[in-house]
């Protein structure tokens, strides 16, 4: 399948948030391939978005990447434990991106298995199948992404998103997930994910 080029990403935040979905999240890892079809993702719309890292135009260490080029990983951690991915969007000074919330494993099952939870596929339970990347904290663990991740060209050979099969699925839009803080931005309509998939964190 094609890698994504970057002019797919320097585009509207929530246009992309939306057509990642069914495109497929790829990581080598030491001569093998992991890869996962995206089935949620959540648009953040930088300066004027309550949400998001960079609204006000915040400008931090942790955040730096984010109003760098379009194409570019993002990735923070949430209570101290757990990495969220994310891709930069938008042209160079627009700090916007999307969260990838969910993805269903495509290839390299035993290794997302291994990563999560130390054993074999076939010994994972059904709950623990679809728990493998059914949220972004598991899919980062699920596909061994850390903080060193944060930054990386997502048009390079390490990571990067592949176009997917040509799927025909409905998609459901809605509000984003666990952003009370923000204000009137909670209900902005800007959370996406195919409806029916097993592997979306929250219906």
């Amino acid at each position: 399948m094609n890698k994504l080029a970057r002019e797919f990403y320097n585009r509207d935040t929530v246009i992309v948030a939306r057509e990642l979905l069914g495109k497929v999240l790829v990581r080598e890892l030491d001569g093998q391939k992991i890869a996962a079809k995206i089935v949620e993702a959540e648009a953040y719309m930088g300066i004027e978005d309550r949400a998001a890292h960079s609204y006000g135009g915040r400008r931090t260490s942790r955040v730096e990447v984010m109003y760098g080029d379009p194409g570019f990983s993002y990735i923070f951690i949430i209570y101290g434990m757990h990495y969220c991915f994310n891709i930069v969007t938008r042209e160079k000074g627009n700090p916007q991106a999307v969260l990838l919330r969910a993805a269903e494993p495509v290839q390299g099952i035993e290794l997302m298995a291994q990563a999560r939870y130390k054993k074999p596929c076939e010994q994972l339970t059904k709950s623990q199948k679809r728990g493998l990347t059914n949220g972004p904290g598991k899919l980062c663990k699920a596909l061994s992404m850390d903080k060193t991740f944060n930054g990386m060209d997502l048009c390079g050979d390490k990571i990067y998103v592949e176009e997917g099969k040509n799927e025909n699925f409905n998609i459901v839009t809605t509000t984003r997930v666990g952003i009370d803080y923000a204000g009137e931005a909670r209900d902005y309509p800007w959370r996406f994910y195919i409806e029916g998939n097993e592997y979306v964190s929250i219906k």
